[in-house]
């Protein structure tokens, strides 16, 4: 397949290999791949100068097998239809790949944020959130958006003062976007949730000895090198993790250049570095990687794109030195890429899966506003009572008497924990699910990959869902 193709046409590639595995109608999986529904629309924006400016801004609604449809939104030079449509499809399969019940969507507005004020990016959110409730694209059973690249906390919160604004039913507005501020009722967990995911996905693909060892590797995190490539929200939480679960993160890699030091960076560090100079370039200790690109190549256990899409080409596939590819990005390899790398024995992760923490902690953040109760507050105290009753009879019992940090370690759930759990068991439940499929459908005459065995499960889920509905025989 030519480079040329499209992202959308790309994820179309992936999903038809797959299904080729399937015996579902044709009926039936051209409605699964095709696009429901989406949405261009333009507006007009005073500038700080008193300039207007037209804004390009879309929102796609892939899937509508389940509701309501999930997917972030973004602001990026390079939002366009094709890619919007794209990243609504990964959603669809990436919800139904960890069993969360949303369809998929997206949404992303055309600018760079930083060539915008905080006030002029207010003015545009807030208009971008009229034209969705307009036109019927966003709220608590219909839509829910998300950050995305290019997007925080700050634009959810205003995506919900908005809504609110508007909204017939006052008692559930606050379900209508996630990722919001914690004191916006937010969740404990989401900001990092998608880097986190990506960790405990990592964690139980390198936890099986049996697969480590075609890759020359050892089971376990602790001690693998990591390039991560991008450092923002989801680069930063993926190396903090890594960081803390013993890996050593060699490599930063961003727009203007990366830092390499092979004894491993101190990830609070580059940030605080960071926030003084405005980069990580100039990091102490650490050698300048001038063209980004060449940190996609140095020598690691494992690669970790977090970016943007197709950043992984056929033109540098060859010169890939990790073992393992963690896509945290949506879509960062190409199609040549992939058959270049699958060939050379490389264990890519994929995105559908790998990234999936974001929406598995929106989904929590979402029941959580619905039901209006926070995540272990009815059952923390009976908890921590339980614990210190037992506590007290052990020591009773031995005479050992516990230590302070000891006693730390049994206490009763918070929301953080309970969120982190349940993220964890998710992706460790989807993990195995693709593995067996994988194993289930290899054979001497298909070598199926761990993408390929993503999309079959997909593609399983959602089949079954529109035949639920009657829809399909």
């Amino acid at each position: 397949m030519a480079e040329s193709f499209s992202f959308f046409q790309k994820v179309n590639r992936d999903f038809d290999k797959a299904a080729q595995f399937t015996e579902y109608p044709r009926g039936l999986l051209a409605q699964i791949k095709i696009c429901n529904s989406s949405c261009h629309f333009t507006f007009p924006i005073k500038r700080d100068d008193g300039t207007i400016q037209t804004i390009h801004g879309w929102r796609a609604e892939h899937s509508h097998h389940k509701l309501p449809t999930k997917g972030g939104i973004r602001y990026s030079t390079l939002v366009n239809e094709d890619e919007i449509i794209a990243l609504a499809a990964l959603m669809t399969y990436k919800c139904a790949l960890v069993d969360v019940p949303f369809g998929g969507a997206k949404g992303g507005i055309q600018l760079d944020r930083r060539e915008y004020s905080d006030s002029e990016l207010e003015r545009i959110t807030r208009r971008y959130t009229y034209e969705l409730i307009q036109k019927n694209y966003i709220g608590p059973g219909v839509d829910v958006p998300a950050p995305d690249f290019g997007t925080g906390e700050t634009e959810m919160a205003w995506i919900l003062d908005t809504y609110f604004a508007m909204a017939p039913d006052k008692l559930n507005a606050i379900a209508c976007v996630t990722g919001k501020p914690i004191e916006q009722n937010g969740i404990h967990g989401r900001k990092g949730a998608t880097g986190r995911g990506v960790v405990f996905g990592l964690e139980e693909a390198c936890s099986l000895a049996e697969d480590m060892k075609p890759l020359g590797l050892s089971p376990g995190l602790e001690g693998k090198s990591v390039v991560v490539q991008g450092f923002g929200n989801v680069g930063y939480h993926t190396a903090k993790y890594l960081m803390e679960a013993d890996a050593r993160v060699i490599g930063i890699i961003e727009r203007n250049g990366g830092i390499y030091n092979p004894r491993g960076l101190d990830i609070e560090k580059v940030v605080m570095h960071r926030e003084e100079t405005g980069m990580i370039r100039g990091y102490p200790g650490a050698e300048l990687i001038e063209n980004p690109n060449d940190g996609l190549e140095l020598e690691c256990d494992i690669l970790v794109p977090a970016a943007l899409e197709n950043q992984l080409t056929a033109e540098n596939a060859p010169r890939i030195k990790a073992s393992i590819i963690a896509e945290a990005a949506n879509g960062p390899t190409t199609p040549d890429a992939d058959e270049i790398l699958q060939k050379r024995g490389i264990l890519i992760i994929p995105d559908t899966f790998l990234n999936a923490g974001g929406v598995t902690v929106s989904y929590f953040e979402w029941l959580r506003n619905l039901s209006h109760v926070q995540f272990g507050r009815l059952g923390k105290r009976f908890e921590d009572q339980s614990q210190h009753a037992m506590r007290r009879a052990v020591e009773k019992a031995t005479g050992y008497q516990f230590s302070e940090d000891e006693r730390e370690l049994t206490h009763g759930a918070d929301e953080e924990d309970l969120v982190n759990s349940g993220l964890q068991d998710t992706m460790i439940t989807a993990y195995q699910e693709i593995r067996e499929t994988r194993m289930q459908y290899r054979n001497d005459k298909n070598d199926v990959d761990y993408r390929t065995a993503a999309f079959i499960n997909a593609i399983h889920r959602i089949a079954q869902s529109y035949m639920q509905l009657g829809i399909f025989p």
